[in-house]
């Protein structure tokens, strides 16, 4: 699935590329408006547009991207919060408007809704289940609470069962590009155990965490 990111601050869409990456997502990024109205026709099965970028702003490329496509869902990104810019957003056809900051699962579970995927269940051995869309994690009927780190670090596990997650990787993804800690991170998984079989996530000396594929299954609806 092919998403365009209109973003011009760099260190951002960054972030938002590599965790929709995470995702199996393609991204492609432009930081400039008319570049990105010109690619627009290109395939993209959504469009993630922020509002204050050089040469044609987000509405104004929403507003023409509709004239000849009212289907593929497009997301608004912005750090305004004037009722009359999401007004015009709505108006101009935004399926969604996200406003600045945003937790990164945030951006993601509105375009898993709008472009109707399809929900993923991570089911440990002990019965208990994580959901993507919900974020949560249920065992025998009883709502565990996770803390935001702990569901982004399942999350990113969950991508893929069967590789090593590197311990940079971990760091972009869990705490959104912040620097932090082998030790921080170990911390992490320490209370995670806590909550799942601690069988199910393991270490690979050097290289990072993985979920042990005897101990978890991923389910795809």
């Amino acid at each position: 699935m092919k998403i365009l990111l209109l973003e011009d601050n760099e260190r951002l869409a960054t972030l938002i590329a590599n965790a929709l990456k995470n995702e199996s997502y393609v991204v492609d990024i432009f930081t400039d408006g008319e570049d990105a109205l010109d690619n627009c026709a290109n395939g993209y099965n959504c469009l993630v547009l922020d509002i204050n970028v050089p040469s044609l702003d987000g509405i104004s490329v929403l507003e023409s991207f509709r004239l000849c496509n009212l289907t593929v869902p497009v997301i608004i990104i912005s750090s305004n919060y004037e009722l009359e810019k999401i007004q015009t957003s709505y108006e101009m056809g935004c399926d969604d408007y996200l406003k600045k900051p945003f937790f990164m699962y945030e951006l993601i579970h509105k375009i898993k809704k709008l472009c109707h995927n399809e929900p993923k269940l991570l089911k440990f051995k002990d019965n208990g289940v994580f959901d993507y869309t919900k974020h949560s994690l249920i065992k025998d009927g009883q709502d565990i609470k996770l803390a935001k780190k702990e569901i982004l670090f399942l999350e990113l596990l969950g991508r893929d069962i069967n590789r090593v997650f590197s311990f940079d990787e971990i760091e972009e993804y869990v705490w959104e590009g912040e620097p932090t800690t082998l030790i921080n991170i170990r911390a992490l998984v320490k209370r995670l155990r806590k909550k799942i079989p601690e069988e199910s996530i393991k270490i690979v000396k050097g290289l990072g965490y993985s979920l042990d594929v005897n101990e978890v299954k991923l389910i795809e609806g």
